[in-house]
């Protein structure tokens, strides 16, 4: 099994929406690949609490069942659509996948 665990930080506003919007919108994006792409065998997302100092704003916690897995996930129309998405409204971000 292989874990993909990827962190944001989010710009305070663009695409015309504020912070909390543009990170709403991205867990729903990112929450639907769970039922169009095979290969999934978690997914979770997590929005940090307001008022934390030095952290990310959302987290993704995901576990495939293998390499081929993460790669039909990281290629699939939808996840592609994600990232031009996210190009736009993130500052930071940061990514661990590991074999477990």
């Amino acid at each position: 099994m292989l874990k993909h665990i990827v962190m944001w930080t989010f710009k305070e506003n663009a695409l015309g929406k504020s912070k909390i919007e543009n990170i709403l919108k991205a867990k729903k994006m990112i929450e639907h690949l769970e039922h169009i792409v095979d290969g999934i065998l978690e997914l979770e997302l997590g929005v940090n609490k307001e008022g934390l100092t030095g952290s990310y704003d959302l987290v993704l916690y995901s576990v495939f069942k293998d390499k081929s897995g993460l790669e039909s996930y990281q290629t699939h129309p939808s996840h592609l659509e994600i990232i031009d998405f996210m190009k736009e409204v993130v500052d930071v971000r940061a990514c661990v996948d590991y074999e477990i």
